[in-house]
C-alpha cells in the first residue's frame, strides 16, 4: 500500500526516491552535518559581532 501511495505522490520522481532510500544514511548524515556546521559557525559570527 505504501508503494502505491508513493507512486501516486511522486510520479516520475520515484527514481529519485529510490536513490534516496538506497543511500539514506549518507544523505541524512550530510544534511545533519551541514545543519550543525551552519549552527556552529553562525553562532561564532554572532558572538564576534556583539564583541565589537
Amino acid at each position: 500500500m505504501t508503494d502505491a501511495l508513493l507512486d501516486f505522490m511522486l510520479g516520475p520522481m520515484r527514481v529519485i526516491g529510490d536513490v534516496y532510500y538506497e543511500y539514506q544514511v549518507i544523505f541524512n548524515t550530510l544534511v545533519v552535518g551541514f545543519a550543525l556546521y551552519k549552527m556552529i559557525f553562525r553562532g561564532k559570527k554572532t558572538q564576534q559581532s556583539s564583541a565589537n
